[in-house]
């Protein structure tokens, strides 16, 4: 069964220091704005109901609540409850702010009972890792539109699941057999963090990080536009040639992961903010549409009153979803969404 997971039986984590992981980590944090950073509320609570009453109340940084705090005023106590037995997340955000958390989670007794006997029931020998977190991501998503769950806020409402076939052939599109992935970012002080991965097979048999490739690099300029040439000679020294190559500094990728303005990563490309060396042709394909919705959007402000303009939008998703579907080629289409709205969509508070 490993042997068709993501990674090999045999994959082997080398170069992290506990400083890098620790920097890796927090490079996928959720976050806000510095004015908010103090204040802003932090953590999730989990409410495991039954007919709509509250049988328990769990804060994730502050541990058990009693289930009567943050109770409703009489008058709104029996609205609530039915919100709660009808699975609505909105009875879920007076919970959430009463005890200053970020997000929450409401299900009713026996949910995850439920989960586990409907995997069960549908999981097969054959099934890797990466099917298996599949169904139970649908699972889970199922059984919230039936009301048995609920989560608020619901920041990945509306983006579909792929399948295993084409998450492996997206894979296939970014990073071929013996080819490397890898990831540089670089500060004042030279690689600040990195993440490498290679290819084997249908899996990945390496996982990376900087510490490995420090003592190659030698002196660095403190330029990034000319040190990632040596972070990147140095990788396919060790690991073997890139598929797939994104650089750039710390500061630049960091605003770009929350930047949902059309063509950002195009420009970004464009004036080497950053760097994408090698690039797959479903990168290029997918930063080429990015920048066409940049240009449709400049368009579509200056020409707001000419109706038929409206239609180009739909008209470049069609385009964009038949060139995938006839290549194999574009990031977004193949997988049915775009990755990095959906990063958006987690990263942003």
């Amino acid at each position: 069964m490993l042997r068709r997971a993501l990674l090999t039986h045999d994959v082997r984590f080398e170069g992290w220091t506990t400083d890098d992981w620790l920097r890796f980590l927090r490079l996928w944090q959720p976050r806000s704005t510095p004015d908010r950073e103090p204040t802003r509320p932090r953590g999730g609570v989990i409410v495991v109901h039954e007919d709509g009453e509250i049988l328990k109340l769990l804060h994730t940084r502050t541990g058990r609540l009693d289930p009567a705090s943050g109770a409703p005023a009489p008058t709104e106590a029996k609205a609530r409850a039915s919100a709660l037995r009808a699975g609505d997340p909105a009875a879920l955000v007076p919970l959430a702010h009463a005890h200053h958390a970020s997000w929450a989670l409401g299900m009713r007794l026996g949910a995850l009972d439920e989960v586990m006997e409907r995997l069960g029931a549908r999981v097969r020998r054959g099934d890797d890792i990466l099917a298996q977190s599949l169904l139970l991501v649908s699972i889970a998503r199922d059984m919230i539109a039936e009301g048995a769950i609920a989560a608020w806020p619901q920041r990945l409402r509306g983006v579909p699941i792929p399948t295993p076939h084409i998450v492996r052939r997206t894979l296939d599109a970014l990073c071929s057999d013996g080819r490397t992935i890898a990831l540089g970012l670089f500060d004042a002080d030279g690689l600040w963090t990195a993440f490498v991965a290679r290819r084997r097979g249908p899996a990945f048999d390496v996982i990376a990080g900087p510490d490995e490739l420090r003592p190659a690099l030698g002196l660095l300029s403190g330029d990034w536009r000319r040190d990632y040439r040596h972070f990147a000679g140095a990788v396919e020294d060790r690991y073997g040639p890139l598929g797939f190559g994104c650089f750039a500094e710390l500061g630049t990728f960091r605003a770009l992961q929350t930047d949902g303005r059309a063509g950002a990563w195009s420009r970004a490309v464009a004036v080497r903010d950053v760097v994408i060396a090698p690039m797959p042709a479903a990168v290029g394909v997918a930063l080429g549409f990015d920048g066409a919705r940049y240009a449709f959007e400049g368009l579509r402000v200056l020409t707001a009153r000419i109706a038929p303009l409206a239609a180009l939008g739909p008209m470049l998703e069609a385009a964009r979803a038949h060139i995938a579907k006839r290549t194999g080629k574009d990031v977004g289409a193949l997988l049915g969404f775009d990755p990095l709205a959906a990063l958006r969509a987690l990263l942003q508070r």
